[in-house]
């Protein structure tokens, strides 16, 4: 029997209007640090073919713990999870289930990305990580073993893979970037974004409705309120890691 506050969507998947007013609500609040994300000049010097060598070793070395953590996180939110207890468990079950094979190709993917922009896989998994790029993998860790299944998700499903998925389409907005890698390793160093800003757009709202589903169709106002303060912390890491790789010192 479905219970009253139960949320089951039945309009399109990447519309927000599908989803609860709370939720609608919630991602609004948190679109103006996302778009520090996305708008980042670093993006925009990328697709260009203009960012410096040094940002762009930041970049990849800084990028690279959440990028390898990432199905990690995922399986500490799998073992919040126990089988049959409710529809919204068991499609957040096969959601988390499913990507983490995914993410562990996306982490082969980064790898031969940062290779064909002359980051080395000793550079990669040895460089050191700057407190400013690390503090999006603590945080990630910190919401993942800390808090409900839903808030995590959203904090990470949610929140990263959404703006990961726009800023890539920023970068392959032009073939400036592509032409700019070298001809031999250009098809292995593009694959981790075009496949984020082609494959992945749906992952983050598949997100949502999982986090949707948990909560049901209302939630208290102080509850939306920290899910907005969660996902715009995810976003706040990310912009300061992306400030980092651009600093002079």
């Amino acid at each position: 029997m479905k219970a009253e506050n139960d949320f089951t969507r039945t309009g399109p998947l990447m519309q927000l209007d599908s989803y609860p007013d709370w939720a609608q609500d919630m991602m609004l609040a948190a679109q103006r640090p996302k778009d520090k994300v996305v708008s980042h000049e670093l993006f925009a010097m990328m697709r260009e073919g203009e960012l410096p060598s040094q940002a762009a070793y930041r970049f990849f070395v800084g990028g690279w713990p959440v990028i390898e953590q990432f199905p990690q996180y995922m399986a500490v939110n799998l073992c919040k999870i126990k089988y049959g207890r409710s529809a919204a468990e068991n499609m957040a079950r096969r959601y988390l289930m499913k990507n983490i094979r995914v993410e562990q190709n996306h982490a082969d993917h980064w790898v031969g990305w940062a290779e064909a922009s002359g980051v080395s896989q000793h550079d990669l998994f040895h460089g050191e990580v700057p407190v400013e790029s690390q503090a999006l993998n603590y945080w990630c860790w910190h919401s993942c073993e800390r808090d409900s299944l839903a808030t995590s998700m959203a904090a990470t499903n949610l929140a990263i893979e959404g703006a990961t998925g726009e800023w890539s389409n920023v970068v392959c907005a032009s073939d400036i970037y592509e032409n700019s890698l070298p001809a031999a390793s250009r098809a292995k160093g593009m694959r981790w974004l075009r496949m984020h800003a082609h494959y992945d757009d749906t992952h983050p709202w598949e997100a949502l409705e999982i986090v949707c589903s948990l909560i049901g169709r209302r939630a208290e106002p102080t509850y939306v309120e920290m899910l907005g303060r969660c996902i715009s912390n995810s976003y706040r890491y990310m912009a300061l890691s992306l400030d980092h790789c651009l600093a002079t010192t």
